[in-house]
């Protein structure tokens, strides 16, 4: 019985992130989709008539209502759920000092480039604090920037 329990614990923890290099490339290829409907789009300007432009324009749109659609999967996914940490939200400014369990490796998300933020420097790491990110430098412990809810959609 405990054989069962530990093999569907290994299957699921092998699982996650295949799903999430899933998402990850179907976001990759839904902005290369939008790219080419925008090509497409330009040379019906340049070279098609009125039907061929409207045309166009509804792929555009489609191809990015299918971009924003995985973009919203990918930020729902479930291990970015209930996060809480161990001790009460305080909104941090650039230049707080934060003491070491506040940047602890638990609270330090890999970096991805789907932020839309900065990969982080030498001596630099992201924390993430409830919704919010924060840029800190790990010699001193000071908050250098500070992204507020940038983990609104939960």
């Amino acid at each position: 019985m405990k054989s069962k329990f530990l093999t569907a614990g290994l299957i699921a923890a092998m699982m996650v992130p295949a799903v999430a290099q899933a998402q990850t490339r179907e976001i990759r290829k839904d902005r290369q989709d939008v790219r080419e409907e925008q090509r497409e789009l330009r040379d019906a300007k340049r070279y098609g008539d009125r039907s061929d432009v409207r045309e166009e324009r509804r792929e555009l749109r489609d191809a990015k209502g299918d971009l924003r659609d995985s973009k919203r999967d990918w930020r729902r996914d479930t291990r970015y759920q209930n996060y809480r940490a161990p001790f009460k939200y305080q909104q941090f400014r650039v230049g707080a000092t934060l003491r070491s369990n506040y940047y602890a490796p638990s609270y330090r998300p890999t970096w991805d480039s789907r932020w839309g933020v900065p990969r982080a420097g030498r001596n630099l790491t992201y924390v993430r604090h409830y919704n919010d990110l924060l840029l800190v430098n790990t010699r001193n412990g000071r908050v250098v920037q500070v992204y507020r809810n940038h983990f609104r959609w939960r």
